[in-house]
């Protein structure tokens, strides 16, 4: 009787997840196709002025609108996509290379790497990240460069936290047991037996950082101290269309605002449905 009331909720549940999933890569792949394909096949300059057609609504000619220049806020907001997606990209990559370099030393070595290491993390942790991302940025000229590295520098201490969990927690494996009896090497045991094993944890923590770097690269170009503000970026469209909102002019903020929050819970759900595969004890319970 258990079994004929609690089945087909589960097979609700997983064909939920199923939807969730493939409405996730579809938005995916039609932002991956925008980025890709508009700007070669519009043959348009996303700079290009033109002010008898500034604050246009969007129209046939202009599917998401103009700007207070007269821009099409399409190959604008499809360009300032782009950098925000590079800027994730490369930042997410940084960070994860860096944080598991360090949790994986802190938890192979133990002793005072481990004690030196998770002591810089929680000290670093202290300090708010858009803060300390202000610092690195403000070193340098605005640039890609520089907001990429504010990023990267910021976010890689939960990387190193994970990681160090997972290390620790496959130390005590009794593979890992006989191999260290069997005279393997320290460096051995953590390049054979440790790192790989970790690698499908930092990879999620990669994919879930692509979104938050996004976020705190718009936050540091709508302060003015991200990228340089004729370069389009989501971040920098926001902070140029504040003054289109009080002459009535919604689409020139909706839209760079759309493409923030959609990547987000596309990678977000996208995310979800990696750690449950990685967590198999955790999707049983899910499908109960």
């Amino acid at each position: 009787m258990a079994e004929q009331v609690w089945r087909p909720q589960g097979r609700t549940r997983r064909s939920t997840r199923t939807l969730r999933v493939r409405a996730c890569v579809a938005v995916m792949a039609v932002i991956a196709a925008a980025v890709l394909l508009v700007p070669p096949l519009a043959h348009l300059d996303q700079q290009a002025v033109d002010l008898a057609a500034k604050l246009q609504p969007p129209s046939w000619d202009h599917p998401f609108g103009t700007d207070d220049l007269g821009r099409d806020l399409l190959l604008r907001c499809v360009h300032g996509l782009r950098v925000s997606l590079f800027v994730g990209l490369v930042a997410a990559l940084v960070a994860t290379v860096i944080g598991t370099a360090v949790g994986a030393a802190a938890g192979a070595l133990g002793g005072w790497t481990d004690r030196v290491a998770m002591r810089a993390v929680d000290t670093l942790s202290s300090v708010p990240h858009l803060l300390l991302g202000i610092f690195v940025v403000a070193v340098f000229r605005p640039g890609v460069w520089p907001v990429v590295a504010s990023v990267a520098v910021t976010h890689w201490l939960s990387t190193a936290r994970i990681v160090r969990a997972e290390v620790m927690s496959l130390r005590a494996r009794a593979y890992v047991d006989a191999a260290v009896s069997g005279g393997a090497s320290r460096w051995r045991v953590a390049v054979r037996h440790l790192v790989p094993g970790v690698l499908p944890q930092a990879g999620l923590a990669a994919v879930l950082m692509i979104p938050h770097a996004m976020w705190h690269e718009s936050a540091l170009s709508f302060l003015g101290l991200g990228l340089p503000a004729h370069q389009a970026s989501l971040g920098n469209l926001v902070q140029t269309a504040r003054g289109s909102l009080l002459a009535g002019a919604w689409w020139p903020t909706l839209f760079p605002g759309l493409l923030l929050i959609l990547p987000t819970l596309a990678i977000a759900g996208l995310a979800g449905a990696w750690r449950d595969r990685l967590n198999p004890r955790r999707r049983s319970e899910l499908t109960l």
